[in-house]
């Protein structure tokens, strides 16, 4: 079971480096045995190719600007950020400099947790409902559903699946993630490259442009800051006032860089992003990218009612008051109340 979790769910969302050594006629920089991949903290040779054999004075290592001792040919990739970087050397020979880089990348220190789930409740959940965000606020729940023609933004009871409130969108926007801070409610489109803040009456406050992203995914926040997935390794770091793309991170295990993060969700200080085609939510800690943990969701879609428009799990909610998640996928006519637990090995 174990193996399987860790190579299906995991390792299916590799996305590799491509890494290419950069270099020059002169030098070329080697990471342990060629390797474009390091663990953080992880000791690791790293070598200059000197290949004239120029008298070389001194080389300077850095990555993002911050000095890195290569002590007697190894190197400590610590006090750096996750994913990918750029090791550079600047190499001081016959009166002359040359900069030279490498791509690799940074990976977490320590393998994820693997977790599974317990059922609280079983709800009933709109079957028409293409699920792209949920959030609780309070004990109301909100949800954005996505597809053209049918995208829209709600506020539900959750426990009879009524609608009290509902607004849809224009038939050109694909709807996506949604969250709620301060009051305001926001939402993404897809790839239209635009996203919605509404008031908690659904009144339209205004638009904003995506920045350095290209699509919207999911939406979350930790009371401060807005995280938004778009589809790539990349989680972006919101300002909630300009929806600024402020700053990203990049989530990693101790393998792999992985992208696909979808609907996200925040929750005892860490990101949950449902992976997209996967029965399975990433826990991400906020401020590395690394991936902690891994909830293996299997045999939650065997338990809504099967029909030509079942997709896939999608939909994570945090309800506070319970110390619960809420789960659910997209066009299921259940919504379940879940408590997470950590496997047994």
């Amino acid at each position: 079971m174990l193996k399987w979790l860790t190579v299906n769910l995991l390792l299916c969302l590799f996305m590799a480096c491509n890494g290419e050594k950069a270099s020059t006629k002169n030098f070329s920089i080697t990471i342990g045995d060629g390797s474009d991949k390091v663990q953080y903290n992880q000791n690791v040779q790293v070598k200059l190719k000197n290949r004239k054999n120029k008298t070389i004075d001194s080389v300077v290592y850095s990555i993002d600007g911050k000095r890195m001792d290569n002590r007697d040919g190894n190197m400590v990739f610590t006090g750096i950020r996750l994913g990918h970087r750029n090791l550079e050397a600047q190499v001081y020979y016959d009166g002359k400099s040359d900069r030279i880089s490498t791509k690799v990348a940074v990976l977490a220190e320590k393998a994820p947790q693997l977790y599974s789930y317990t059922i609280l409740h079983e709800y009933p959940h709109d079957s028409n409902a293409f699920t792209q965000g949920l959030e609780f606020l309070n004990d109301t729940l909100y949800e954005s559903t996505g597809r053209r023609g049918q995208s829209s933004l709600r506020q539900i009871d959750y426990r009879t699946g009524t609608i009290l409130r509902k607004t849809g969108l224009d038939s050109m926007y694909f709807g996506e993630g949604l969250t709620i801070l301060n009051r305001k409610i926001y939402q993404l489109t897809w790839k239209a490259n635009i996203g919605f803040v509404y008031d908690m009456k659904f009144n339209k406050i205004k638009e904003f442009r995506y920045d350095q992203s290209t699509e919207g995914w999911g939406l979350c926040n930790d009371g401060t800051h807005i995280y938004k997935s778009d589809g790539t390794e990349k989680i972006w770091i919101l300002d909630p006032e300009t929806l600024e793309e402020k700053d990203h991170i990049e989530t990693v295990t101790n393998t792999s860089v992985f992208s696909m993060a979808n609907e996200l969700e925040f929750a005892h200080g860490k990101i949950y992003a449902n992976t997209w085609q996967k029965d399975g939510v990433m826990i991400i800690n906020p401020q590395s990218g690394a991936i902690e943990g891994v909830i293996d969701f299997r045999g939650l879609k065997d338990r809504v009612s099967q029909n030509n428009n079942l997709d896939v799990l999608n939909g994570i909610a945090y309800h506070k008051e319970n110390d619960t998640f809420f789960v659910t996928g997209k066009n299921w006519d259940k919504i379940f109340e879940v408590r997470i637990v950590a496997k047994q090995e």
